[in-house]
């Protein structure tokens, strides 16, 4: 994809450049070691920090923001820079709470960021579920996101955002087309809900892998 610079971060935060744009998914920024407590007996320590510490970045256009409620994927420091950013796409409940300059989108709902000089970028919301049938509820809303713009060749870039693999992420496959795909992987697990999964397997994302070709 011609004129696209993607540089990871850390976790699931993403420097997105292309266009003049700068966008910057769910913004991590804590140091190595912060622990969290999501509730209901889970939570998760952070084993490494960012690559790039929040005051290297510069201008950072829009925040895309897969669900602003859990601090491994919006934590203290990210919140803060995500304060200073004057545009941030979420879920709708998200910005609710977040209030400020935010956009909340349904899942497949769009918004578009225009600004003088630069091409426009469509964002559309994409359908996530962070854990098994009916965990809702508990979990929270979540959604990825799919970018587009003039003078795409091959398709969009599609961040899947957390979630399992179901029939609302295949639909991505089937409505859309993506040339580069950001999966959060890593098949969370929690002692106290045993088995049970709330995000993509490395064989989830394969089978969704070939359902995007």
């Amino acid at each position: 994809m011609s004129g696209l610079r993607l540089t990871h971060i850390g976790g699931p935060t993403v420097l997105i450049e292309v266009g003049g744009w700068r966008l910057l998914t769910d913004p991590t920024f804590d140091s190595r070691g912060r622990k969290y407590d999501f509730g209901w007996g889970t939570g998760s320590v952070k084993l490494t920090g960012p690559a790039i510490d929040a005051s290297e970045l510069g201008r950072i256009d829009a925040g895309l923001l897969t669900h602003d409620h859990h601090d491994d994927n919006l934590d203290p420091a990210g919140r803060a820079l995500l304060s200073q950013v004057g545009t941030v796409v979420t879920t709708v409940s998200g910005s609710d709470r977040l209030g400020g300059q935010t956009r909340g989108l349904e899942p497949w709902a769009t918004t578009v960021l225009e600004a003088r000089g630069r091409a426009p970028i469509e964002i559309t919301a994409t359908p996530c579920r962070h854990g098994p049938p009916l965990s809702r509820p508990l979990v929270g809303d979540v959604v990825g996101f799919a970018l587009s713009w003039t003078g795409q060749e091959h398709g969009m870039v599609w961040i899947s955002g957390d979630t399992v693999l179901y029939d609302g992420v295949r639909q991505v496959a089937n409505r859309l087309q993506v040339e580069v795909a950001l999966l959060h992987l890593g098949g969370v697990q929690f002692p106290v809900t045993g088995p049970v999964r709330y995000t993509l397997t490395a064989k989830d994302a394969v089978e969704l892998c070939r359902l995007i070709r």
